[in-house]
């Protein structure tokens, strides 16, 4: 049973999680293809190459030594610092012996923020936020890590990571058509009062870049909101794996300090629940707790 615990398996929420990242692809491969149309005019590049590169290099992101080299500075994290490693390693030493688990198998890094909050991702990266780290006790702490450590083991990050780097080059579309529409509309106003063609042009051209904007923006804001639905349930498997090592109260704890500070309160309006990534606090709360009286369930 001890050797079973620290096994990753593939939960439900991990399978439903991949839901956005067929939504997603589409619009990847189209913004992959407008990148690559003047690439491929200029040096000949076969489009299923692109495709391949960029597949291989989404890869990367599942590699110990690249998530604590590259994808942790971009996420803005950092190694802790002697004396958050202090509240953190104990806590952590905790956790990796109740999932039989070596405690170097997952990098755990800090956030700097003032927010109480943490996350994992990538195939083994777990951030703390700093006031995490400050603020919660050594148990609440404990709760924290193994709810963290569970998202890790259910497999719910796999396709969340896939998502995020599936939406890359739709981000960076969407950036570059909102610059040249802005480029456009300059363009208009200074040079368009001497020419009324290139006013006509120029307006075109805002309009098509924004069209253009507003179509991988919109793919960005669907994709968000339909991870956010079926990300929700992770929330809850993690909360029951967390339960099932022992950390229940720890992390019921933790969740009631968040309460305390004035975060994770239920969404008001549908607007604010297609943008919520977890279920309100006191909701869990109240799973963990009848999970405790009724293990069964």
């Amino acid at each position: 049973m001890a050797r079973s615990r620290g096994a990753r398996s593939v939960e439900r929420s991990a399978i439903w999680a991949f839901v956005p990242v067929v939504a997603m692809a589409p619009f990847s491969l189209l913004a992959l293809g407008l990148l690559w149309w003047p690439v491929n005019m200029v040096f000949g590049v076969p489009f299923r190459w692109t495709v391949v590169v960029f597949a291989a290099s989404g890869l990367l992101l599942f590699v110990r030594p690249f998530q604590t080299a590259v994808l942790t500075p971009i996420l803005g994290a950092r190694p802790a610092q002697p004396e958050e490693a202090a509240l953190i390693a104990p806590a952590w030493a905790e956790i990796a012996q109740a999932n039989n688990l070596p405690p170097n198998r997952y990098a755990l890094r800090v956030l700097p923020s003032d927010e109480l909050n943490a996350f994992a991702c990538g195939g083994h990266l777990v951030v703390v936020t700093s006031f995490a780290a400050q603020e919660l006790t050594p148990a609440q702490l404990r709760g924290v890590l193994a709810h963290e450590i569970s998202h890790h083991l259910g497999l719910h990050t796999v396709a969340i990571t896939i998502a995020h780097w599936l939406s890359a080059p739709v981000v960076f579309l969407a950036q570059i058509g909102f610059f040249f529409e802005n480029v456009s509309q300059a363009a208009a106003q200074s040079f368009g009062r001497h020419s009324p063609v290139i006013e006509v042009v120029g307006q075109f051209a805002a309009t098509f870049f924004k069209a253009v904007s507003w179509v991988f923006t919109a793919a960005l804001r669907a994709g968000d909101a339909l991870g956010n639905f079926v990300g929700r349930r992770a929330e809850f498997e993690a909360d029951k794996r967390a339960i099932a090592m022992g950390f229940g109260p720890e992390l019921a704890s933790a969740l009631r300090q968040v309460l305390a500070n004035g975060t994770g309160g239920r969404t008001v309006g549908w607007r604010a629940r297609l943008t919520a990534s977890h279920p309100a606090a006191r909701t869990r709360v109240a799973r963990i707790e009848a999970l405790q009286r009724h293990p069964a369930r």
